[in-house]
């Protein structure tokens, strides 16, 4: 297995000139997962903190690099990470930002870590919610391993968590490429994988572009668009996104393979992407 690729830190998930924040830090997947928790708080889930956010700390959500993430966190707050922080101190993210600052830590104790982009089956029975989590190579077991950083105690209880969001069973976090062609094969309802008015076939095959790129290194917002990616059903290019599931579903198979189905200018992320949230075309490399 060559985990070479996902062991050191590349663009968004260095931490840069932060490095040094990351030294010292408990060890293991369970401990930074812990750690991560006391730092960050999810943009949409703060009110269950008793938190309300100002514009200020909204706008925190659209940082795409780790590096900037933990500025702002360092900026905010001087003490060491394993300081936990108040929910209404710690830095504002989503689902992205807490698995994005997980693999940055993992990598930089020496432990293969990507970021995955996919839908969540253990927040509502039925439903698949659009989601990002960890999968960090466990050499003992020799396996890759979901785990789910954000899910706290807080928020465990919040969902009526029945897994263990240190080891999530596949059937429970859907890689995108596994959601699209569980779709395809009649086995799944695409209307069922969502995120708020978002859902079905063409927001299905947007993930599977994101979670492509996110295994080539560049992990975007998941609300970035670019490329390929369409907000209609019927102008999907199906068997292009089927070629892009299968390396989605099985990104060890060909690593070759993998590099040049992002190397399509229709998957590879362009220098200015559109912000769907905020309405705006946006620079990658200069917008955190």
């Amino acid at each position: 297995m060559n985990t070479q690729p996902w062991l050191k830190p590349v663009g968004l998930s260095s931490p840069g000139q932060r490095a040094g924040l990351l030294a010292d830090l408990p060890r293991g997947p369970a401990a930074l997962a812990e750690v991560i928790q006391g730092l960050l708080i999810h943009e949409h889930i703060a009110p269950t903190y008793g938190v309300r956010l100002d514009a200020n700390q909204h706008a925190q959500a659209h940082l795409r690099s780790i590096e900037a993430l933990l500025d702002g966190v360092a900026t905010h707050d001087a003490r060491p990470l394993p300081a936990a922080r108040a929910p209404c101190e710690r830095q504002v993210g989503v689902c992205r930002h807490f698995s994005m600052l997980h693999v940055a830590m993992l990598r930089a104790q020496g432990i293969p870590a990507r970021a995955r982009c996919g839908f969540g089956a253990y927040f509502e029975k039925g439903k698949f919610y659009d989601h990002w989590v960890t999968e960090y190579w466990n050499e003992a077991e020799r396996r890759w391993v979901l785990v789910d950083a954000q899910m706290d105690p807080h928020q465990r209880k919040l969902f009526h968590l029945a897994i263990d969001p240190l080891d999530v069973p596949r059937d429970q976090f859907l890689v995108a490429g596994d959601a699209w062609t569980l779709c395809r094969e009649g086995k799944a309802d695409p209307d069922a994988f969502r995120i708020l008015d978002m859902r079905g076939w063409w927001f299905i095959a947007s993930n599977v572009i994101r979670d492509i790129a996110a295994l080539n290194g560049h992990e975007m917002l998941p609300w970035d668009v670019w490329g390929a990616m369409v907000p209609d059903n019927d102008k999907i290019d199906r068997a292009f996104i089927d070629r892009l599931a299968e390396q989605s579903s099985h990104p060890d198979a060909d690593p070759a393979a993998l590099r040049a189905a992002y190397e399509d200018r229709r998957v590879a992320v362009p220098p200015i992407v559109f912000n769907n949230v905020l309405g705006r075309d946006e620079p990658v490399a200069q917008s955190g």
